[in-house]
């Protein structure tokens, strides 16, 4: 064979190699979900898959909420590794002590197995949709796209996630077995009388009478176009499964409406499975249709959550909570540019 067949042979055979490599590098099962182990001598940005997802699994059963479980590194699991470590009187960052800490209040599996129920793959489910406020008013309930949504949203999991630990099922067979983040649907155990919610940070804290830190969760609150609002202000209702109404006054961006509209209850609603009203009109600390996007985007002033955190939120406050917004967006808007340079200089430097 001439020599430059047995190059191009060469290099095909070391690709796929790689790729074998890099496939297997990225696949995650139970066991090594389970099994994985925390090592100082790694960063949060270096650990393996399994043990990211190990750790939101952790910290989403302490309250501290990574958002959604994906084992990946990133913002939000940052802020739920700071809010513990400082929680513990243990300065922000993960240590082998903490995992330990962790792991002791929790001493069953990570990933278990769940049967699918005829309940959840029963529906109804409203396919994909529409990106456009105004094209959702006429729909007859906004509920989840299929059933790997509503079991990815069920587990906190990302539908990613969900898919990587069953790549053989379909999510739509009732009686199937499938292996899910073992998260708990447990209440928080005081009521919250205060909430804080940092602007510039993108993470909302919860507290009770005596001041104890009951649980923190990320968020998107405000854009430099509409803010947050500033100072202390009230919850003055919780509402679950609300309809959206849209006030032609708010003037959102992408929304030509000039009448107001409605739009039906649902999980895919623009502010999701719940609605925590505040003593300033329009106002509200409320649930997402994206949950991947919380703290990773803006809002319209509106203070956003995961459904399953902003459901667990809301069994804890009442009427009368106060709400304590610090910070402020444009500070939050310079460290995402700062960031976006640092990123583009790093790269152009390789």
């Amino acid at each position: 064979m001439h020599r430059r067949a047995w190059l191009v042979v060469l290099i095909s055979l070391q690709t796929a190699a790689l790729g074998i490599t890099m496939a297997r590098a990225a696949s995650i099962d139970a066991q090594s979900v389970n099994d994985a182990k925390w090592e100082d001598r790694k960063t949060t940005q270096n650990m393996a898959r399994s043990a990211l997802v190990k750790l939101q699994v952790l910290l989403d059963r302490a309250h501290f909420s990574p958002g959604e479980i994906d084992g990946k590194p990133g913002e939000n699991l940052d802020k739920a590794i700071a809010a513990y470590a400082a929680a513990q009187g243990a300065g922000s960052a993960m240590s082998s002590e903490l995992w330990q800490k962790l792991s002791d209040a929790f001493k069953d599996p990570i990933i278990v197995e769940h049967k699918i129920s005829e309940a959840e793959v029963k529906g109804p489910f409203s396919g994909k949709i529409p990106s456009k406020m105004e094209d959702m008013k006429d729909l007859p309930a906004l509920g989840y796209a299929d059933p790997k949504e509503k079991l990815a949203e069920q587990f906190h999991m990302s539908p990613e996630l969900l898919t990587a630990l069953n790549p053989d099922r379909t999510f739509e067979k009732p009686g199937e077995t499938i292996m899910v983040a073992n998260v708990s649907a447990d209440k928080l155990g005081e009521k919250v009388t205060r909430i804080e919610i940092d602007k510039s940070k993108q993470i909302l804290k919860a507290l009770d009478r005596s001041n104890t830190l009951l649980a923190a969760f990320p968020v998107t609150a405000g854009s430099t176009e509409k803010p947050a609002p500033d100072g202390v202000l009230k919850v003055t209702s919780v509402a679950k499964n609300p309809t959206y109404r849209y006030n032609p006054e708010y003037a959102f961006k992408g929304v030509k409406s000039r009448e107001p509209f409605t739009i039906k209850p649902g999980p895919n609603n623009p502010v999701g499975l719940v609605w925590i009203g505040l003593n300033k009109e329009g106002y509200g600390i409320h649930g997402t249709p994206e949950p991947s996007k919380v703290s990773k985007s803006e809002s319209h002033g509106c203070i956003r959550l995961t459904n399953w955190d902003a459901l667990q939120l809301a069994s804890a406050v009442s009427k009368g909570v106060t709400v304590e917004f610090t910070g402020d967006e444009k500070e939050r808007s310079a460290a995402r540019t700062q960031a976006k340079k640092s990123n583009s200089n790093g790269r152009k430097r390789h």
